[in-house]
């Protein structure tokens, strides 16, 4: 075949080589606008999986390229006068310009065509080709002229960053951040070379603009850093090796997806590889890593298919299918590293203790849990963990096992939790005129002596046309509040445990099926009318409600006071208020179901009165040294509803009015919703809530592990976790996971205590001979 590279960077280079070693027959070109053996940029870093895949795909340029290896296991920490360091991270670096001279130099040994100096304008040039790579960079003129075809997906991301260099190695990969008056600078260093460490510095949009930086050229934009940073750089200067950029140097981060990564061109096949195709942020070091392993998957379907022009098609459909889905886990990983670096300054650095902000940077990615922490660097863990016990109140004497997080106290106003661990609300659908049943006492008694702290039944109704299905719970009655009482009475006999209950009204969700005879649908007989606050129905062929009067709001909230007094009465110690999931009051809240042109629609104030006043009323007869917390729909997945930027507004306002927690969850408000599901994938909403509007928070959402939870309020992104469906598989949940991270400190029902040592002797085998 006839192959041509537009782009020296790399993934060309890297390509051209393999395909000419593997297949010595082709004839191919690399083509690049730089003169030889000339480039821009400073280091890059690799992982230890990176190095494994290109001895196997080129021994002879990968052991040169590993000889030129800086190596480190720290990262360092600069913040707030403190300096912290852990160990046992394994990073590997070399300088961009070193990198592309081995791979120029193996290519000219293979008898690959590199071409220097020429500007490619057009894949058309080059009309005798079978295969053409556009790998030509982010800007990639290739990808603009197919653009309809590759679909590509360009968001310019806030920050500004500028790449540095300086003539300092540094020992560890370190992380500097400093305030200005303006706002927060951070610096990344890593040495890429005996002598040479690359420095980014980033910062945001609006502490560029404050500090005028778009108006210095080069020169003044470096004097600028090296005065922020001058405790770190101690006396080395800051370089750039691009005066070729016109202006100050500063720049905004673009994160590329295609829709489609080949077309033909009538002539030739082209294809896209490296930052063409794809951009991962430089927050988690892997741009180049994506482009070699985009030409190591490009060489290795050649091999699989045949290296012919008739096979060029498969080849590339396959390319795509494998790499699309290594590309999308990297992309996710660097999102959430770079979304952490673009809110850094007012989410975490100004409100968290040096400590929790080097523990929530580590884990920015989520790829690094807290047991992953532990496996390498198992001192700096046991320190923190020592540090987050103690602020819980915990003391613990040398040479014990510090608790995890997860399993650290916590108080509330006047309540004290044993754990952060809460047995969420899950509808059980299996009452009969809302009562509490043996199937509850049954059902919430086993998770009661599963060691969670908290326990809540099901979403309670506040009155008989409250209900979502005939087979929810309520609090609207004496018998209703005498079996509340008798739950309280069984669970507090059983444990530390404390009981919750979330109060709501179904509005226009209401009235319908028990789910297993049907999600969502209609009752077919003995419905109620519903209210809402606007008349939409849930469904199409669902009941259409009415809207909400000011008869109907005095009415609901005092049915909600009413219940609220039960609930004191009955000794539940956490109400929960639920405005969330399409219910009542979440159905004032989202601007897709309140279509209301008075005073209680349009404004994010307009659309919170009704609820907030329904909150105070509640916050007024429950007893002070009791938490109330509110559950809110933070994220509608849905065009023109509530994002993560207004919940946070509503939490804000739910914080003034009295709010001690907002449990954080998403969705369930319009029936069309696309929600974006994963692990821990409701999280960040807490994590917003949280450290943005100052007020405690609970995480939910495919939360199944002691390590996810541990992670989560490790890092200060929650206080506590509620977990739902692990805990129907498995009611000591708690217990399980305790055990399984090795914590045996945890105390058990008495009656099980036999079980106990069984348990954590097999897990213990377990591990033993999956190391082996």
């Amino acid at each position: 075949m006839r192959i041509v590279c537009i782009g020296g960077g790399p993934a060309g280079l890297y390509l051209g080589l393999l395909m000419k070693r593997q297949h010595p027959e082709h004839v191919i070109s690399v083509v690049e606008r730089n003169k030889p053996y000339d480039t821009f940029g400073w280091g890059v870093v690799f992982s230890d999986a990176m190095m494994s895949a290109m001895r196997l795909a080129d021994p002879e340029s990968a052991a040169e390229i590993e000889d030129a290896f800086n190596h480190w296991d720290d990262i360092e920490l600069v913040f707030k006068g403190t300096r912290q360091r852990t160990t046992g991270h394994g990073f590997i670096g070399i300088g961009r310009k070193h990198l592309l001279n081995i791979l120029q130099r193996r290519c000219e040994a293979l008898g690959v065509e590199l071409v220097f100096e020429r500007d490619v304008e057009s894949d058309l040039e080059f009309p005798d080709a079978d295969l053409i790579v556009a790998c030509d960079g982010v800007n990639s003129r290739i990808r603009a002229r197919y653009s309809d075809q590759f679909q590509p997906d360009m968001v310019i991301r806030p920050n500004r960053y500028i790449w540095l260099g300086t003539k300092k190695a540094f020992d560890a990969f370190t992380f500097d951040f400093q305030r200005t008056e303006h706002g927060w600078f951070q610096a990344h260093i890593y040495k890429f070379d005996a002598e040479t460490s690359t420095f980014i510095v980033e910062t945001t949009e609006e502490a560029y603009n404050a500090h005028g930086l778009g108006e210095l050229d080069q020169q003044a934009s470096i004097d600028f850093c090296e005065k922020i940073f001058a405790e770190t750089l101690d006396g080395a200067k800051l370089l750039t090796n691009a005066r070729h950029l016109r202006g100050s140097a500063w720049l905004n981060f673009s994160r590329l997806i295609c829709g489609k990564w080949s077309v033909f061109n009538g002539k030739s096949h082209v294809v896209l590889m490296g930052d063409a195709a794809h951009t991962a942020h430089f927050a988690i070091g892997s741009g180049t890593k994506l482009a070699l392993d985009d030409a190591i998957e490009l060489a290795n379907q050649f091999d699989r298919h045949g290296h012919g022009r008739a096979g060029i098609e498969t080849v590339l459909e396959a390319y795509e299918e494998v790499r699309r889905v290594d590309v999308a886990r990297i992309q996710n990983a660097a999102r959430n590293a770079m979304e952490w670096f673009e809110v850094v300054g007012r989410r975490y650095a100004d409100t968290l203790e040096p400590p929790q902000f080097f523990y929530s940077m580590l884990t920015r990615s989520q790829r690094i849990s807290h047991e992953n922490l532990r496996l390498r660097d198992r001192t700096w863990l046991e320190g923190f963990e020592r540090w987050f016990a103690a602020r819980s109140g915990i003391a613990v004497k040398d040479g014990e096992r510090v608790p995890p997080p997860m399993l650290t106290p916590h108080r509330v106003r006047g309540l004290s939790l044993a754990n952060r661990i809460m047995v969420s609300p899950m509808a059980m659908y299996s009452a009969e005129d809302g009562l509490i049943n043996d199937f509850h006492i049954a059902h919430l008694g086993a998770r009661a002596m599963g060691g969670a702290a908290l326990i809540f039944a099901e979403m309670t109704c506040v009155s008989p046309d409250a209900r979502i299905t005939p087979g929810c719970l309520g609090l609207w009655n004496d018998a209703q509040e005498a079996q509340w009482r008798r739950l309280v009475e069984l669970v507090h006999s059983l444990g530390h445990a404390k009981v919750g209950i979330q109060l709501g009204h179904a509005g226009r969700k209401g009235a319908t099926r028990v789910p297993w005879e049907g999600i969502d649908q209609p009752l077919e007989s003995g419905e109620w009318p519903l209210i809402s606050a606007s008349a939409l129905p849930y469904l199409a062929h669902s009941q259409l409600p009415r809207a909400m009067d000011r008869s109907d709001m005095d009415r609901v909230r005092d049915d909600f006071v009413a219940a609220t007094h039960r609930a004191a009465a009955a000794g539940v110690e956490w109400l929960e208020l639920h405005c969330a999931h399409g219910y009542l009051l979440s159905s004032f809240l989202s601007p897709l179901t309140n279509r209301r042109t008075d005073e209680y629609g349009g404004s994010h104030e307009n659309r919170a009165r009704f609820p907030l006043e329904v909150f105070e009323a509640m916050r007024a007869v429950w007893p002070s040294d009791r938490p109330m917390s509110v559950r809110l729909s933070c994220h509608d997945w849905t065009e023109g509803g509530n994002i993560p930027a207004d919940a946070a507004i509503f939490a804000a306002m739910f914080k003034e009015a009295g709010a001690d927690v907002i449990d954080c969850s998403s969705g369930q408000v319009w029936k069309e919703e696309r929600p974006i599901y994963g692990r821990l994938f409701q999280t960040p909403f807490a994590d917003l809530i949280r450290n943005e509007v100052g007020i405690e928070t609970i995480a939910v959402g495919a939360i199944s592990e002691a390590d996810h939870a541990n992670s989560i309020l490790a890092a200060g992104r929650a206080d506590l976790c509620a977990i739902a469906r692990p805990h129907l598989a498995d009611p000591a949940w708690t217990l399980h996971e305790a055990a399984r991270i090795g914590i045996t400190s945890v105390s058990w029902p008495k009656q099980y205590l036999s079980a106990k040592g069984q348990y954590e002797t097999n897990l213990a085998r377990a591990a033993a001979a999956s190391a082996q």
